[in-house]
């Protein structure tokens, strides 16, 4: 393309786009916050592998719903921030958007060995092994930021890192090539991805149904499907590039609405349900957060003393 067209919104729709995410992003944050708290008041989840792994999903939310708002909301209010702070931003949220399905995988097979394995449980799933789990998770979800970072400081001189861009993905690359090579390279990233977690999960469903009793069965199937659901949830913030990729040449003039939407249904809501789903459901879980954030009313009744 020799030009570039930019569509600009009005006042009033950029002010309500801006209240919607902030909005949004606060009360998952605060619903995120009070399952922290719960979390923490009890020291029964901290020796649970289970309750580990959640609450790092939880926590992992929290960072990208946080890091994915601020760079929203500078888009509107100061569209270029000096590179090595974009760079910071969009590797930890690049970060924390990988993880999530990761994680996500990781309780699925966590569930699987309690079930089907319920007497390997305890040597398998201990909390040490957790958190090294947690500590692989990172590591994964981290190269493919570091992977840019240095592509960038091949390409770029180092008086670049001080300068003012534009803070979104591939903005920090000039080259269209390589913003071409690395959106083709996401896309078969995120279709190897799907297709190796939808397997995992078929496996595990299917391996628990035929290794436990009826009566455990069917929590077995309803505890993986409950995954299953969670990282479809997770799972459509992949296809966001390839929405907008196709709607956008269909309506150009609302590029911004699409993008919006597609952020918002995409990325923010299944941020929203998916920590619910799960926390609500866990028993132990619920009746503890419960009693730790239901407010308590003591009655006194004074009887008269008799002379």
């Amino acid at each position: 393309m020799n030009s570039t067209v930019w569509f600009v919104d009005s006042y009033e729709e950029a002010l309500a786009k801006n209240l919607v995410i902030v909005s949004l992003g606060l009360i998952i944050n605060f619903i995120n916050g009070m399952l922290v708290v719960t979390f923490f008041s009890n020291p029964m989840f901290s020796r649970d592998s289970r309750y580990i792994l959640y609450i790092h999903l939880v926590i992992n939310d929290m960072l990208m719903i946080c890091l994915s708002v601020t760079l929203y909301v500078l888009t509107y209010i100061s569209p270029l921030v000096n590179a090595s702070l974009c760079c910071t931003l969009l590797v930890i949220g690049t970060t924390t958007f990988m993880i999530t399905p990761l994680n996500l995988a990781g309780m699925a097979i966590e569930r699987f060995i309690a079930i089907c394995k319920p007497l390997h449980h305890a040597q398998i799933c201990t909390p040490q092994r957790t958190y090294i789990f947690i500590c692989l998770l990172w590591l994964i979800g981290v190269i493919p930021s570091l992977a840019d970072i240095i592509i960038l400081l091949l390409i770029q001189p180092i008086s670049f890192f001080s300068s003012l861009v534009l803070c979104y993905p591939f903005s920090l690359f000039r080259s269209k090539a390589h913003k071409d090579r690395t959106t083709v390279s996401q896309v078969i990233y995120m279709s190897l991805v799907w297709i190796i977690l939808i397997y995992t999960y078929c496996k595990v469903l299917f391996t628990a149904k035929k290794a436990v009793s009826k009566g455990s069965a069917n929590k077995a199937r309803r505890t993986i499907l409950l995954h299953g659901v969670q990282l479809l949830l997770c799972m459509l913030s992949y296809i966001a590039p390839v929405l907008d990729l196709i709607l956008t040449p269909f309506f150009p003039v609302d590029r911004t609405k699409i993008t919006f939407l597609n952020y918002l249904i995409t990325s923010i809501m299944p941020r929203l349900l998916s920590p619910l789903i799960y926390g609500v459901r866990d028993q132990k879980f619920l009746k503890q957060m419960k009693e730790y954030f239901t407010c308590k009313v003591i009655i006194v009744k004074i009887m008269p003393s008799k002379l």
